[in-house]
């Protein structure tokens, strides 16, 4: 059974920290597509036991999320806690669930395992097996060099996630700031990363989310980098704050100009198309030529802004 939430967009994703009340009552509302309760890095060890207990009251919390996309992000194979948080948090809140995060990927065999813990506990609580996805982080060397067989590994997978500030420490680059260009460097530091994390991505009909920027004021550096992974393809950005969500929506949805030319190529085409009797090879739209390759793009745009909610003209 192939996840579902695939198809779910995912333009912004909020980290919400599981033991904090506060933040996960004011994620109710914002605006964002998707949110993450989170049990790994935003929790201390002493409370990560009883952040369970938390996440799974506001999961069961009738009021529900705005964001069309609720997950949890579990702590990684590294540490002695995943196993728990999977039995806990899935068995009695499974049912409002859409998929787990699993930070610090290094293999498929990892997946794999979050995969069949994740069947046994559905046969248990009742649950459609199958029914809840998985997004995994890339985070390290280790990670990013298993990222193709990774992204094979499971029918549960909706999305590769980027993890810049593990990634960087890995990598040892330069910076504190997690998420911005080291200093020094006069290229992209993270191209090659986030290409390879897209290829493998794309090759296995998953998603790819760019991970987060975390000076929460720098909000015009946030939209550098959000604007730099949407230009290569990205579906969407981890955010922090609430002042990050506006400009994560607009980078990662199609501009106006750009849906509106997209359904000018795909209604031309298919004009040309019924004319041709199928015998078309390129055309002309505002003066530029199309081709099928042409065509794939403006269909890309215009289920991105589908997703988005922009409205077609008729």
């Amino acid at each position: 059974m192939v996840t579902t939430s695939r198809a779910v967009p995912r333009r912004t994703i909020l980290a919400v920290p599981g033991s904090s009340d506060r933040f996960i009552e004011k994620a109710r509302t914002l605006p964002v597509d998707g949110i993450f309760l989170d049990l790994e890095d935003a929790v201390a060890p002493a409370v990560k036991v009883e952040s369970r207990q938390r996440i799974v009251a506001a999961l069961t919390d009738d009021r529900g999320f705005t964001a069309g996309l609720v997950t949890v992000r579990v702590n990684g194979w590294e540490s002695p806690w995943t196993y728990g948080d999977v039995i806990d948090v899935v068995t009695a809140a499974g049912a409002r669930i859409d998929a787990l995060v699993l930070p610090k990927a290094q293999s498929a065999a990892q997946v794999q395992a979050l995969d069949l813990l994740l069947t046994q506990v559905e046969h248990t609580a009742g649950l459609p097996i199958g029914g809840i996805g998985l997004e995994v982080q890339i985070e390290d060397a280790v990670g990013l060099l298993h990222v193709n067989e990774i992204a094979a590994s499971s029918p549960r997978l909706a999305s590769l996630v980027f993890g810049p500030g593990d990634f960087m420490a890995s990598a040892g680059m330069g910076g504190l700031n997690v998420g911005a260009q080291p200093a020094g460097y006069p290229a992209d530091a993270f191209h090659h990363v986030l290409m390879s994390i897209l290829v493998a991505a794309r090759a296995h009909g998953l998603q790819a989310v760019d991970g987060p920027f975390v000076a929460i004021r720098d909000v015009e550096g946030f939209r550098r980098s959000a604007e730099l992974s949407a230009a290569l393809g990205y579906d969407g950005k981890w955010v922090l704050h609430p002042a990050q969500v506006d400009v994560g929506n607009e980078v990662f949805s199609p501009n106006s100009a750009d849906f509106e030319r997209a359904q000018r190529i795909m209604a031309a085409y298919a004009h040309a198309t019924q004319l041709a009797q199928g015998a078309v090879g390129a055309i002309v739209v505002d003066e530029e030529m199309v081709d099928e390759a042409g065509v794939k793009l403006a269909a890309a745009i215009l289920a991105r802004g589908r997703a988005a909610g922009m409205e077609e003209k008729s």
